[in-house]
Order: C-alpha cells, then structure tokens, then sequence
C-alpha cells in the first residue's frame, strides 16, 4: 500500500494574525489616566465609515465627547476620544463599559448598524416594520397632513422621525398594520399607501420662497434599511438641497465667527472654512460653531456621506464652544481644489449642523397608544397655531412618547406664547381637554452661549500627533507591513 502524506496544519495557525497584530479593531477604555473624563481608545483597520460608526456608537449612549484625536497610517486608524456620560461625569457604570466594548472592542468588524434601547445594544432595527421615507418641500402643517393621512390609511406609528430646515422637509417613519401589528407586505397596499402620501407630498413640493420645484423630491414605501434614522435624514436632506434654501450662506475662513455676540441673532450659524495642505496631499476642513450634542456625528456624517475619507483630526470644546478640523481627501484620492467645490462642501456642513438645532420651545408628550394618536396630538397643536418643525415619536409598550419642537404657522418662534406662567397652563389644560388622559410638558430649549474669542479651544492635527496619539496609543499593539 502506498502512504499518502499530506500538509500539516497547525489548528492555532489561524489564530496566529490576531495573536502578532492582535483583533481588526481593538479598544481601551482607560478610567486613570484623567481625573473629569474617561478615554476611549481605539485601534482599528481602516475601512470606509468606520470613524462614523464608532462615533454613532458613543453618542448612540449619551456620551459627551468633549476632545478626539483621529490619525491613520498604512490602513490602520488611530481614535482617542474623552468622553463624559449625561451627567458629566467619568464612565462608571459597568454596563456602559461592557456596551462599549461589545460594540467596539470584541468584533472583528463594527456592525453595519446598531440601535440603543435604553443604553442596551438592539440588533440590526426595523425588520418587522415597514419604512416610509419622504423629502420634499415643507409647509406649516405638513407633518399634521402626513399623520393624518397615515392614520386614513389604518396603519400603526411605530416610530418616526421628522426634520424641516430651509422650506425642506425630510421624515422616515417605521408603521405596521392596525389588524395584524406586523410589516406591510401586499404590494397593492404598499402602493396605496404611497400614492396617498405622494398626494399629500405633491401639493407641498413648492418652494415658498422662489415658487420652483423642490430637486430631489422623494417618497418610499417598503422594506426598512439598515442605515441609522438619523444618517436617513441627513442623506434625504441633501437630496433635496437644503444647504441651497433661502438661509444658506456661504462664509470665509477670515469672518469674526458668529455666535460670540450675545446681541447676535444668529449664534446658531458655523463657520467652516477649507485650507489646502499640497505637501501632504489633503484638504483641511475647519469648523467652529456652538457646542451641542451629536454635533461630531452630524459632521462626520456629512463628510462620510458626500464621499470623502478623514485621514487625521481633532476636535475639542469648551465654554459652549466647539471647534473641528479634518484632514480629508475624496475616495477618489483627490483633495477639493476648485473653489466650486470648496462652497459645495462648506454649504453642505453648514446645513449638517444647523438643521439640527431647535432652540426655542419643545413639547414632551405622554399617552397611551392608539391608532390616530399622532395624527390627533399635531392636529390639536395646529389648531392651537403651532407647527411642528421637528419631531421624535417611538413607542415604548404600550405608551407613546412624543417630542416636538414648534414654531406658528408662520415660522416665527412661539416663546411669548409660553414665558406667562397662565398662558402656559391654559395651553397644557386645552391639549388635555381635547386628547383626553395624557402628559404634556413644555419646556424652552436654549443653546448655551459660546465662550468669548480669547477662551475658545485651539488645536492643530499636527500638534495632535506629536503629542497625543504616540502617547495615548502606547497601549496598542504595533501593526508592521
């Protein structure tokens, strides 16, 4: 008999890449080395939006990144992140820990998507749910329309989420059906649903300023993605070209930055500015704004979603002042050279972090739920000369918790309707009297003002690798080529 040989393999020989380089992504969370805040550390293969998702997994658990450091070499990323909880304290709870690291640390890839409920980690959301996804042009009013028409159509409110900024409107909604609480899957019904919004959409998709045709406009009824709400309505919003809408602007990197003059109106407004640095290859992007939260992921969004990649950046706050820079090419590997592209860009983060905020009055809703409810609380809030600017709706068991930010029906902002102690409480009593059992809370929404000039955080990507990265990464395991 012949002996046939064959190759051996030694079983721990698959393990040997992790054991030399260590996981694809690695994180520490170092709880000693600063007194008022926690690092975050994470080192990690370099992959298209994998900064995005990192950054969506922090501020997905309410924490507050006060100062990041970002730095890439040979596809491999570097990110420090200092972070608070939503108290401002250091990261004491285990459990938070533990989500972290669970999100983060244990995996060989971050997740395409992931949903905190009540800080603990959901699998990828929605799959039981039909999605609805619409963008167009915005009217006072139209919110209350589009519940209403859901409610027309017997069809269950499960979540939804709705923006408007510069006459724009973007909104994605999750329904099931009233009799079977499930995903709407006959085609003739899906069809009807959207034909019925398509109606209701078609009559607003005019803007109020130049009386043109909004580009872009969108509707889509069927099967839920799994990108985020959140990321959904920033991309809707770009399609529909809300950084060109009657308030956009276009600012230069010499201009005072706004919001540093209490008397301003406008604190609201960033400054962002675009610097070529030829030697390196890269285009810097500079932002400074007023602080607020989230405000990181909508940029890097932003950044991610119109195709470019961050190879280096920091960002830092302080007073109610935040400032960022990144160091960005095109995928393509090109940098933005022509001055039309600069503007495009510069437009398009503006409009990231300004459709966002809301200052001025919100209104926090409790109820039991029921089929209609959405459609009767906007409708109440119409007839009581408030339009819904932007809203939060989920459903947790059987309640229903609303958060809506309101303007009057002519865009203005509504605070002397609600500064009087008595004109408060008799708005709060006409709600009650109308939707019946229900917790109603108004509260006024001010963006806190940003630090004098002299006090602002300052930084460079370059002071940052010098001093940071090679020290705060001196717990990673070096990766060689």
């Amino acid at each position: 008999m012949n002996k046939v040989c064959s190759p051996y393999f030694d079983p721990e020989f698959d393990e040997l890449a992790e054991r030399l380089f260590g996981p694809t992504c690695r994180v520490c969370i170092d709880n000693e080395s600063l007194e008022d805040c926690t690092l975050v550390k994470v080192n990690s293969i370099n992959k298209q939006g994998i900064l995005l998702e990192v950054v969506k997994v922090l501020t997905d658990m309410n924490l507050t990144i006060s100062k990041s450091y970002i730095s890439s070499d040979a596809g491999w990323f570097m990110f420090v992140f200092y972070v608070k909880d939503e108290h401002d304290n250091k990261l004491t709870d285990q459990r938070v820990i533990n989500s972290i690291q669970q999100a983060i640390g244990t995996t060989r890839e971050i997740p395409n998507s992931l949903t905190y409920v009540n800080n603990v980690i959901e699998s990828e959301p929605a799959s039981e749910h039909t999605a609805i996804e619409m963008s167009g042009a915005d009217r006072p009013g139209l919110f209350s329309e589009i519940s209403a028409a859901l409610a027309d159509l017997q069809v269950n409110i499960v979540e939804a989420h709705a923006w408007t900024h510069n006459e724009r409107l973007a909104c994605v909604a999750y329904i099931t059906d009233q009799s079977t609480d499930s995903r709407i899957e006959d085609p003739h019904r899906l069809a009807k649903i959207e034909n019925h919004l398509a109606t209701v959409l078609g009559a607003a998709n005019i803007s109020r300023t130049n009386h043109q045709e909004v580009k872009g406009a969108d509707l889509h009824v069927g099967e839920a993605t799994t990108t985020c709400a959140e990321r959904r309505l920033h991309q809707l919003m770009l399609s529909v070209e809300d950084f060109e809408g009657p308030s956009a602007h276009t600012t230069s990197s010499s201009e005072t930055p706004l919001g540093l003059d209490d008397d301003d109106d406008e604190g609201s407004k960033a400054i962002v500015s675009i610097e070529s640095c030829n030697e390196r290859g890269y285009s810097i992007v500079s932002i400074e704004c007023k602080d607020r939260p989230r405000l990181m992921f909508d940029v890097v969004c932003t950044i991610t979603d119109m195709q470019y990649l961050i190879f280096h950046g920091s960002t830092a706050s302080h007073g109610g002042y935040a400032m960022q820079e990144y160091f960005i090419r095109h995928i393509d590997g090109c940098t933005v050279n022509s001055e039309g592209e600069k503007e495009h860009v510069v437009k398009c983060l503006e409009a990231a972090i300004e459709r966002r905020v809301c200052e001025g009055v919100r209104l926090e809703l409790c109820a039991n739920n029921r089929l209609g409810l959405l459609s009767d609380i906007t409708r109440v809030l119409r007839e009581n000369g408030l339009a819904v600017v932007r809203a939060d709706v989920e459903t947790q068991g059987e309640k229903a918790v609303n958060a809506f930010y309101v303007k009057d029906l002519s865009g203005n902002d509504v605070d002397t309707e609600f500064t009087e102690p008595k004109k408060k409480e008799k708005f709060i009593e006409s709600v009650k009297k109308e939707m019946g059992p229900i917790d109603l809370s108004v509260k006024k929404e001010i963006t806190s003002s940003p630090s004098s000039p002299d006090h602002r955080p300052r930084f460079s990507v370059g002071d940052m690798v010098k001093s940071h990265v090679d020290r705060l990464s001196n717990n990673f395991i070096p990766i060689k080529n």
